[in-house]
C-alpha cells in the first residue's frame, strides 16, 4: 500500500478529535496488521471507490467510545442508546470526509458508515488487501485507524488499455 494513502487518514482523524473533541490525538507507529487480529468492540467501517478501493475503520474499546460519543453528542450514552451507533458512524464518516478532500486529482467515493459493535469481533477485508493500524490514544482513551486501501484495479491499467469486459 502506498504510504502516502495513510497520512490523509492520520492528519483528518486529529483534525476532527481536535475540532470536534476538543482532544489531541497522538498516533503511534503504524503496523502491519494480520487478517485475524480482532478490532476493539466498537467499529465504524467506510467503503471506499473511485480511483482508490478499499475500506477504512475506526475502531474502539467500548469505554473510549462511550466516552468519545458523550463529548461528541454532548450527552451520555452507553453502546445500547438508540442513537450511539450513528454517532460513532458520522464521527467515521468525518473522518474519512476530511481525508477524500486530501486527494487532490483522484475521483473518491466513500460509503454510508456501518457500525460493529461487540467484543474483540475481526473485520476482514479482501484476501489480498492488506491492511494498515495506525494506533492512536488521547485524553479519552485509545483507538485504531484501520486503513486497507489501493488504487483501483481499472486505474492501476497502463493509458490506452482497454478496460471493457471481454
Amino acid at each position: 500500500m502506498d504510504s502516502s494513502y495513510i497520512t490523509p487518514f492520520i492528519n483528518s482523524a486529529q483534525n476532527v478529535f481536535s475540532m470536534m473533541l476538543g482532544v489531541t490525538v497522538q498516533v503511534e507507529a503504524p503496523v502491519l496488521k494480520s487478517q485475524d487480529d480482532p478490532s476493539y468492540d466498537v467499529t465504524g467501517i467506510i467503503g471506499m471507490s473511485g480511483d482508490m478501493e478499499g475500506s477504512v475503520i475506526c475502531s474502539f474499546e467500548t469505554s473510549t467510545s462511550e466516552r468519545i460519543v458523550g463529548v461528541f453528542t454532548g450527552t451520555e450514552m452507553t453502546v445500547d442508546h438508540e442513537d450511539f451507533a450513528d454517532a460513532i458512524g458520522e464521527l467515521v464518516n468525518m473522518i474519512s470526509g476530511g481525508a477524500k478532500a486530501q486527494f487532490k486529482g483522484k475521483m473518491v467515493s466513500i460509503s454510508c458508515p456501518s457500525v460493529v459493535i461487540g467484543n474483540k469481533h475481526t473485520v476482514r477485508g479482501g484476501k489480498d488487501q492488506v491492511t494498515i493500524m495506525v494506533p492512536c490514544k488521547c485524553d479519552l482513551g485509545e483507538f485504531a485507524l484501520e486503513i486497507s486501501i489501493r488504487q483501483s484495479c481499472l486505474q492501476a491499467k497502463p493509458e490506452g488499455a482497454d478496460t471493457s469486459a471481454a
